[in-house]
């Protein structure tokens, strides 16, 4: 058993390590649904289909000596950048278990973090990764 606390979530754009995030959605792993439906009132058959991995959305607390200084940098390379996305299980006393998922990609989209002067919410800072193939 383990709770959502219980991972560890890192991130490498362009060869870079940006360091561990807070959360991370997305990822999940689906097919296309192929069936064919033969004469004679025969049941119908799965063919099954293509596998798709959906996108990884990634975020953290907008720190300004870590995340200020690269955000210009990331939004310049929206669309272009490599990134890798590595979950990474943790035990109950912050140790590694087993193999990260690792989510290769290109970097889609930049969210700086919103602004408002009526709340005292913390500010994070979001990316998206457009995932090529499948989960490592």
């Amino acid at each position: 058993m383990s709770r959502q606390d219980q991972g560890a979530i890192t991130v490498v754009i362009d060869g870079e390590n940006t360091g561990i995030w807070d959360k991370l959605s997305g990822g999940e792993v689906d097919s296309e649904e192929t069936k064919y439906k033969p004469g004679g009132m025969a049941k119908e058959i799965s063919l099954g289909g293509s596998v798709n991995t959906g996108n990884v959305t990634i975020s953290r607390l907008y720190v300004l000596a870590r995340d200020h200084v690269k955000i210009k940098q990331w939004i310049s390379r929206v669309g272009k950048a490599v990134v890798t996305v590595s979950k990474q299980p943790l035990d109950v006393d912050g140790n590694a278990f087993g193999d990260p998922l690792v989510y290769n990609g290109i970097l889609k989209m930049v969210t700086p973090p919103e602004l408002d002067s009526e709340s005292n919410d913390a500010a994070l800072v979001e990316l998206e990764v457009s995932t090529s193939g499948t989960v490592a």
